[in-house]
């Protein structure tokens, strides 16, 4: 497999990444992607200097990750069982109202 170097845009700094041709695309959506969360904490003003609106920026995007059942702390069991419940949830208030429907 061989990789390019791609030039990628972090918070309006340009850097070169080695990246496989067939996943340059992701590379430049996650590169935006974070460039967006540390222009965030930029605006703050509660973050001072490039290396800390980093840090917090990859922490905020690292417990989006956990938090959506994506990331490496995540505990999928929990994750899809609560999504089960969720669904159970809505599938029976959907066909309670159903029932009410047909008895009106």
């Amino acid at each position: 497999m061989s990789t390019d170097a791609v030039k990628v845009k972090i918070l309006d700094k340009e850097y070169l990444v080695a990246c496989p041709p067939e996943e340059e695309r992701a590379l430049q959506a996650s590169a935006r992607h974070l460039s967006e969360k540390m222009t965030e904490i930029r605006k703050t003003g509660k973050v001072v200097g490039v290396d800390r609106i980093a840090v917090m920026a990859g922490l905020n995007i690292a417990h989006e990750a956990i938090e959506s059942g994506i990331g490496p702390g995540a505990d999928m069991s929990y994750d899809a069982g609560n999504r089960l419940k969720k669904l159970n949830k809505k599938i029976d208030k959907a066909l309670a109202q159903y029932r009410q429907a047909e008895f009106n």
